[in-house]
């Protein structure tokens, strides 16, 4: 299995300037060839590390989340990653390896790692290979509510996590659902889903979750709002609440995405 990542570099002065890279009052859409190095940052208490910020909560637009692709260079990596107490995050590892640690416990994470990390949670990474390790980060300020915990840590691999086909698809439309969508106590999901070639969300979804949505493998036609859109390995899209979006796969292999939503809250009446 393969994970798309941002790819850096930069293009030679032949190419053309022109891409999908799109930022509109309902969704934006950042492609691959536009991650190059010239956009990254850099952050506090972080080692031999770049990020590339696909999203953060703006006024207006998407607020719930933000979203990181993070590039660890050998020997890179962070004692205090999180500066936010608040925060919870979930990190995906799309190549490299890393070294994690969470309290007294130590995890060896590699392509298709998947990690959930509550509010608060002490935690450490380092890069204790050859080569860069980029791993996916996505972060959101925990909302309590009454009579619930706050949920425990998850270590868990794409291929241990079977993909759940959606109904009357056929196993054409399949989600992971690496959290129970049961379990009130996440107020996030990050999942994978997966479209066959051919495989399609037969509808425009329209609801109230903000999402970010980057293409881990495969190609398809991707309905933000009023617009089809080509997508494809790398390309990050980014919806705030009741942006319509539908999809259909293309090509010959998988359509693959990591997907963020907000769940599981009441809508918060006052600013």
């Amino acid at each position: 299995m393969t994970y798309a990542f941002p790819p850096g570099g930069l293009p030679d002065q032949s190419q053309s300037p022109e891409s999908t890279a799109t930022f509109t009052q309902a969704y934006a859409v950042i492609p691959a060839s536009v991650q190059r190095d010239i956009v990254t940052s850099f952050l506090p208490e972080w080692s031999d590390t770049r990020i590339w910020v696909l999203a953060r909560p703006l006024s207006g637009f998407a607020e719930t989340f933000a979203q990181y692709a993070v590039e660890i260079a050998p020997g890179g990596g962070s004692a205090a990653p999180e500066p936010d107490e608040q925060a919870q995050g979930v990190l995906f590892v799309a190549h490299g390896t890393a070294r994690l640690t969470i309290g007294g416990d130590t995890h060896e994470l590699s392509p298709g790692s998947y990690v959930y990390l509550p509010p608060a949670t002490a935690w450490t990474i380092w890069n204790r290979g050859d080569v860069a390790c980029g791993i996916h980060w996505i972060r959101k300020r925990y909302v309590t509510a009454p009579g619930l915990d706050i949920p425990p840590v998850l270590v868990t691999h794409d291929a241990d996590v079977p993909a759940m086909p959606m109904p009357e698809t056929n196993g054409t439309w399949a989600t992971q659902r690496f959290i129970d969508p049961s379990d009130l106590r996440h107020d996030m999901h990050v999942n994978i889903v997966t479209f066959q070639p051919g495989g399609r969300i037969p509808f425009a979804e329209t609801h109230v979750m903000e999402h970010g949505l980057y293409v881990l493998q495969g190609t398809a036609d991707y309905l933000l709002n009023r617009d089809w859109v080509p997508v494809g390995p790398g390309d990050f899209m980014w919806l705030r609440a009741f942006c319509p979006q539908a999809c259909i796969a293309t090509g010959d292999q998988p359509f693959r995405y990591l997907l963020y939503k907000d769940v599981n809250r009441h809508m918060p009446l006052a600013l």
